[in-house]
């Protein structure tokens, strides 16, 4: 199943109820659960975000699902990226990479005699 890491921020609501934020990310890993994708790992960071859940779900459309989801409480802003493994990237994603120039060496490869 395809990951995705979800970046979140705390809205002013959420700020001013910090000390349910351990709860809401027991409920959102639960919520996963029930539709049937996974979290990986949940985070509460410094800097630009404030947690970061490392999910698995079915496809973009049930990530969106569960972003939706969790902003439609208020506590928080998401930013859901896709995420891909060693094992994507090296089977499915880099033997299909070419830059301009691979693309011009194959024209130039089919001219010579």
């Amino acid at each position: 199943m395809p990951h995705f890491v979800c970046l979140l921020t705390f809205t002013q609501q959420g700020s001013t109820q910090l000390g349910a934020t351990t709860k809401r990310a027991e409920a959102f890993q639960k919520r996963c659960e029930q539709l049937g994708a996974k979290v990986h790992a949940t985070y509460w960071t410094l800097g630009q975000y404030d947690v970061v859940h490392v999910i698995e779900a079915s496809d973009a459309k049930m990530a969106a699902s569960l972003a939706m989801s969790s902003l439609s409480l208020g506590n928080v802003r998401t930013l859901t990226l896709p995420a891909f493994t060693l094992e994507e990237m090296t089977e499915d994603i880099l033997p299909n990479v070419q830059t301009p120039y691979d693309l011009l060496r194959v024209d130039e490869d089919r001219k010579t005699p």
